[in-house]
């Protein structure tokens, strides 16, 4: 049984609820514990935090296979002695960098929010910050997990999960 104002568990015999104090004159109330927001899309967040970042770390590869291949002999494939091979080959480099170094970010904060790791709420809300300008998926996805993870009380029933896994 359980309490219809606040949903904490009560025994048949309490006459106060032991959490919000409502009086149970005519009996507790059965129904079941009120939903926890966090607890139902946790682990939805962490696999699609793992899958985009799966993405990332492809592009990322593929960025760095063509700075490394094309780019380094762009000459020797006929390319016109003005294009600035150099410039391409750092710039293609630096970009596929950024994206792995995302990709292993995400894979991090997935697999946290999975394993409900303390420190897993943070990380993500960061990285949903910075996926905001990742359009469409990235977008989705950041607002998604700001949505979950950002309002105040996703703290406490964040905290509660990390709790509950640990004692486990």
């Amino acid at each position: 049984m359980y309490c219809d104002r606040c949903g904490a568990p009560v025994q048949p015999d309490q006459r106060f609820c032991g959490r919000c104090g409502k009086d149970f004159a005519a009996g507790p109330a059965y129904a079941s514990p009120r939903p926890n927001r966090v607890a139902q899309h946790v682990r939805l967040l962490g696999i699609l935090w793992i899958a985009l970042s799966a993405l990332n770390a492809m592009v990322g590869a593929i960025l760095l296979i063509l700075a490394n291949t094309v780019f380094m002999h762009l000459h020797e494939m006929g390319a016109p002695p003005d294009v600035p091979v150099g410039f391409l080959h750092s710039l293609f480099s630096a970009l596929g960098g950024l994206f792995l170094l995302k990709a292993v970010a995400g894979i991090v904060a997935g697999w946290g929010l999975l394993q409900r790791e303390p420190w897993a709420r943070m990380l993500t809300i960061v990285l949903a910050f910075l996926a905001l300008f990742h359009i469409p998926l990235g977008t989705a996805l950041g607002i998604y997990s700001l949505w979950v993870l950002l309002p105040a009380a996703s703290d406490a029933e964040y905290a509660e999960q990390v709790r509950r896994a640990a004692a486990a």
